[in-house]
C-alpha cells in the first residue's frame, strides 16, 4: 500500500513538473514570436522598452515574488506609466504588473504548488463588498453610459480587490512576509528621495525632467508643478512621480506607518543604516507635500503605535511636532495646515462645498449609490475628497457599511491576538506596521479619495495589497501559536474567536 501510494505521488508530481514546463516551453516561444513582431514593427526605442518588458514579464512568471517586487515597484516609482505603444489602448505598467501577478498565481495554484486555498476571516467580507460593487456597477448603467475608460478602471479596481485573496493565498510564511515589507520600505525609499530631489532642483529642470515622463503617458509641461491652491507665488509642493501631492501623501501615510515599528525591531527587514535615512525621506517628502489629510493620517496611526506598543515613540512624535512648529522653514506648513482647520483657505472651503454636494447626492440614491459611470443628475457629480463620501456615492450605504465590516473584522481580530504578537520577533514589527498603516490609510480617507478612486488604480492596488498583507500578518501569527499547541492570550480569554 505504501508502495502504490508512492508510486501515486510520483506519478502526480511528474505530471506537475510536466506541465510547469510545457507552460515555460510554451511562454518562452510566445515572448521569442512577439519580440519579434515588436522589432519588425515599431520603432528600435519602443522595441527595445518593450522587448525588455517581455524579459520582466517572464521573470514574474518564473517567481511569485518577483512579481511582487514588480507590482510594488511600479505602484512606488512609476504609477501611471503606460505602455507607450502606438494603438489605441495603452496598457499600463501597473496592468501589466498584476496580470503577471496573477498568472503565476493561479499557475501555481494549476500545478498544486500551494496546496489548499487559504481562507480568513475577511474572505467572506470582503466577497461581498465585491458583490455590491459589481451590482452597483450594474445598476449605474441605468444612470450614465459606459464608456471605454471606466470599464477599464472598474476591472482594475475588481483586480485589486481580488489581489486580496491572492496575497493571503500565496504569503504563507513570515520569510515571505519579510521579504515583501523590505520590498515596501525599499520602494518607498526610492520613491520619498526621488520626490526631495525633484523639488530641491530649480523648477526649470524639475518640471523638464517630469515632463521627459510623457513617453509613458505622463503630463508635460508647467502643470506637473504644483503649488498650494495652485498659485506658483505660494510653496511649491512636492509630488515625485505620483502627479498629485495628496496622492503622494497618501502613498507615505502607510510607507511611515510600516516602517517606523522597524526601528525597535531586534532584526529590521533593512539595515538601520538605510532604514533610518529612508524614514527621513518619506517624513520629508509628507511635509513637503502639504498634504494636511495625510499629516492627521499618520499622527493617528504613529500616535496608536506609541500608545498601544512603542512608548518610545510618544517622544519621538514630541520632538518632531516641537521642530514643526519652531523651525522657520516649516512655518509655511504650519500656516497652511491652521488655515485648513479654520477652513481660511480656498481650497478647503472648495472641499467643503464638495461635502455638500456628495451628501445631496446620497440623500437621493442611498442604498446602491449610482455606480461608478456617472450620476442622472445634473447638479451632482462623483467628485469629492473623501474615501467614505465617495464610495458612499458610488455603491451607497449598503456598499460603504459592507466596506466597514471588513474593516471591523480586520480590527477585532487584531486586537483580540495583540498579546500573542509579542512572542514572535521576527513578525511583531511588521504586524503593528501593517494595521498602524490601515490606521492611516483609513484616517487619511476621511480627507482623500485616492485609495477608492478609479483614476488612481496605484493607491486601490495599494490599499487591497496592504489590506491582504495585515490579514495574512494576523495568520501567521495564530498560525505560530496554533503550532505551538497553545491560543494566543487574548484569545485563550475570548469564547468568540476569529478563525482562520
Amino acid at each position: 500500500m505504501t508502495f502504490r501510494t508512492n508510486r501515486l505521488d510520483e506519478l502526480f508530481t511528474s505530471r506537475r513538473r510536466g506541465l510547469a514546463t510545457l507552460a515555460t516551453i510554451v511562454l518562452g516561444a510566445a515572448v521569442a514570436v512577439i519580440a519579434g513582431l515588436i522589432v519588425a514593427l515599431l520603432s528600435g526605442v519602443y522595441a527595445l522598452g518593450l522587448v525588455f518588458g517581455l524579459i520582466v514579464l517572464v521573470l514574474i512568471l518564473r517567481s511569485i515574488e518577483v512579481g511582487y517586487a514588480a507590482v510594488i515597484a511600479v505602484i512606488t516609482l512609476l504609477p501611471f506609466a503606460a505602455v507607450p505603444l502606438p494603438i489605441g489602448f495603452k496598457p499600463t505598467f501597473l496592468d501589466l504588473a498584476v496580470v503577471g501577478l496573477f498568472a503565476v498565481w493561479l499557475l501555481e495554484r494549476a500545478t498544486g504548488k500551494l496546496g489548499r486555498f487559504i481562507n480568513t476571516p475577511l474572505s467572506l467580507p470582503v466577497l461581498a463588498f465585491l458583490a455590491l460593487a459589481l451590482a452597483s456597477f450594474v445598476a449605474g448603467l441605468t444612470y450614465a453610459p459606459l464608456t471605454q475608460t471606466v470599464a477599464r478602471h472598474f476591472a482594475e479596481l475588481i483586480l485589486s480587490i481580488l489581489l486580496y485573496f491572492l496575497v493571503t493565498d500565496s504569503v504563507r510564511d513570515a520569510d515571505r512576509l519579510r521579504r515583501i515589507t523590505r520590498f515596501i520600505l525599499i520602494g518607498g525609499t526610492v520613491a520619498a528621495a526621488i520626490a526631495l530631489v525633484l523639488y530641491l532642483l530649480p523648477r526649470a529642470t524639475s518640471m523638464d525632467l517630469l515632463s521627459r515622463l510623457r513617453v509613458f503617458g505622463y503630463p508635460e509641461g508647467p502643470g506637473v508643478l504644483r503649488f498650494i491652491n495652485d498659485d506658483p507665488s505660494l510653496p511649491q509642493r512636492a509630488t515625485g512621480t505620483a502627479i498629485d501631492p495628496n496622492a503622494l501623501g497618501g502613498l507615505l501615510i502607510v510607507l511611515l506607518a510600516l516602517g517606523t515599528p522597524q526601528l525597535f525591531a531586534r532584526k529590521p527587514v533593512i539595515r538601520r543604516a538605510g532604514l533610518v535615512p529612508g524614514l527621513g525621506f518619506m517624513a520629508l517628502a509628507l511635509l513637503f507635500s502639504f498634504s494636511r489629510g495625510s499629516f492627521v493620517g499618520i499622527g493617528v496611526a504613529l500616535l496608536g503605535l506609541g500608545i498601544l506598543r512603542y512608548r518610545k515613540l510618544l517622544l519621538i512624535i514630541v520632538l518632531a511636532l516641537a521642530l514643526i512648529l519652531i523651525l522657520p522653514q516649516t512655518q509655511a506648513y504650519v500656516s497652511h495646515f491652521f488655515e485648513g482647520v479654520q477652513a481660511q483657505d480656498l481650497s478647503t472651503q472648495m472641499r467643503l462645498g464638495e461635502y455638500s454636494d456628495a451628501l445631496k447626492l446620497i440623500q437621493r440614491y442611498p442604498v446602491l449609490g449610482v455606480g461608478f459611470t456617472g450620476t442622472p443628475d445634473i447638479d451632482t457629480y462623483l467628485s469629492v475628497a473623501s474615501l467614505y463620501l465617495l464610495m458612499t456615492g458610488e455603491m451607497g450605504l449598503v456598499g460603504v457599511s459592507a466596506f466597514l465590516i471588513v474593516m471591523l473584522v480586520l480590527f477585532v481580530g487584531a486586537w483580540r491576538i495583540r498579546s500573542g504578537v509579542a512572542g514572535r520577533s521576527d513578525l511583531e514589527p511588521i504586524w503593528w506596521g501593517f494595521h498602524a498603516a490601515m490606521i492611516g490609510a483609513l484616517v487619511g480617507g476621511m480627507f482623500d479619495h485616492y485609495f477608492f478612486n478609479l483614476d488612481f488604480q496605484h493607491s486601490v492596488t495599494l490599499f487591497w495589497l496592504y489590506l491582504g498583507l495585515t490579514a495574512a500578518s494576523t495568520r501567521l501569527v495564530k498560525q505560530s501559536h496554533a503550532i505551538a499547541g497553545e491560543a494566543t492570550p487574548d484569545e485563550a480569554r475570548s469564547p468568540f474567536l476569529f478563525r482562520a
